[in-house]
């Protein structure tokens, strides 16, 4: 066969049957999860794709377009990379717990878990603490595997029990355990971080340094060298407290100033989900987003604007706690598929097609 002949589109009817077992069983954990938040008394909610920000972290990456006015001026939008905005906006309004289905874009990605537009499930608990998003999660796992008839989560040969009681690890107990690395000698007491010290801990463990490499590159090179492959093997993992750096939109714990109230699921090795006890100071979420503008700027040469709206919602929203999880790659795992487009009914155009 010639390798460079090109696979079939999606729409073929061949294509398509193998495919529509796993979309089938995406409708049916879809409507499954549904019953879950109706049973817990979520409202859900649908929030607007066209947005004034996409989100102000360094490594993301938008879809940009403009909005014309009825006499022909021009305003810059994004397509949103999460309904996380709106949703808070919402929290701010006075809803108490909210869950969305979101179609979601970011460029820059795509691959076997990754795809340029996809569905993002959140959840928004005003008043509950952030591990009471960990419960949901187990049991939304439990629910989509049993939804599907299987007693396991599968990707790549990987096998996660959906059934078994999670595994919880703080993230610099992971950096210890299975790189050798003390992460938190290298973060100070207000958060600042030291990059210099951090460099010599990869270097004394056999890891590559750049001369560029900011503190945040060495962080992202030990959890994905290192960490992320020893994580929901065998059982659910759920990666806790995370360098205060790390979570731009976290409150910081209450037991450690140094890390935040931020969690990220894994099972099969695949990140599933990342939740937070949510930020609420304006003053420093807007600090957080000027430091995060100007990674970006340093590395991408660009930077996304501040949703001023954003913040003044931050004055009225209540202490919460919310959370992403990619339906997609749930649905992935649940299913048995190998691809994030084996699981999406139409997916988006190769690029240069």
């Amino acid at each position: 066969m010639n390798s460079s002949a090109k696979a079939s589109p999606w729409w073929t009817p061949s294509v398509h049957a193998d495919r529509r077992p796993f979309l089938i069983g995406r409708n049916a954990i879809q409507a499954a999860l549904r019953g879950f938040f109706a049973r817990e008394d979520f409202v859900e909610v649908d929030t607007a794709v066209l947005q004034v920000s996409p989100g102000n972290e360094a490594h993301l990456h938008a879809f940009a377009t403009e909005a014309l006015t009825t006499d022909g001026q021009k305003a810059p939008f994004y397509l949103h990379t999460s309904p996380e905005f709106a949703c808070k906006k919402l929290l701010a309004a006075g809803e108490k717990r909210i869950s969305c289905f979101a179609h979601v874009y970011r460029n820059r990605e795509r691959g076997p878990l990754h795809h340029p537009e996809f569905t993002m499930l959140e959840w928004y608990r005003a008043g509950e603490t952030y591990e009471s998003l960990m419960m949901d999660c187990v049991r939304i796992l439990a629910l989509a595997a049993e939804t599907v008839k299987t007693g396991k989560l599968a990707y790549r040969g990987a096998e996660s029990d959906p059934f078994a009681g999670p595994e919880r690890i703080g993230v610099a107990e992971a950096f210890e355990r299975h790189a050798g690395i003390d992460l938190l000698a290298s973060v100070a007491a207000d958060g600042s971080t030291d990059r210099d010290h951090l460099a010599a801990e990869l270097r004394r463990v056999g890891m590559r340094v750049a001369d560029d490499d900011g503190w945040a590159d060495l962080f992202s090179r030990v959890l994905v060298e290192k960490i992320e492959p020893y994580l929901g093997f065998g059982r659910i993992t759920i990666l806790d407290e995370y360098p205060i750096s790390e979570a731009a939109l976290a409150r910081p714990s209450a037991r450690d100033p140094r890390v935040a109230e931020r969690f990220e699921l894994y099972a099969c090795g695949v990140e599933l989900a990342n939740g937070f006890g949510e930020l609420t100071n304006a003053a420093e979420q807007r600090r957080r987003f000027e430091i995060e503008m100007t990674e970006k700027a340093r590395i991408y040469g660009e930077t996304y604007p501040i949703d001023e709206d954003f913040l003044a919602a931050l004055a009225l929203m209540p202490e919460a706690s919310g959370i992403a999880l990619g339906f997609d790659r749930l649905v992935m795992l649940a299913t048995g598929a190998s691809r994030i487009d084996q699981v999406l009914w139409a997916p988006v155009a190769e690029y240069g097609r």
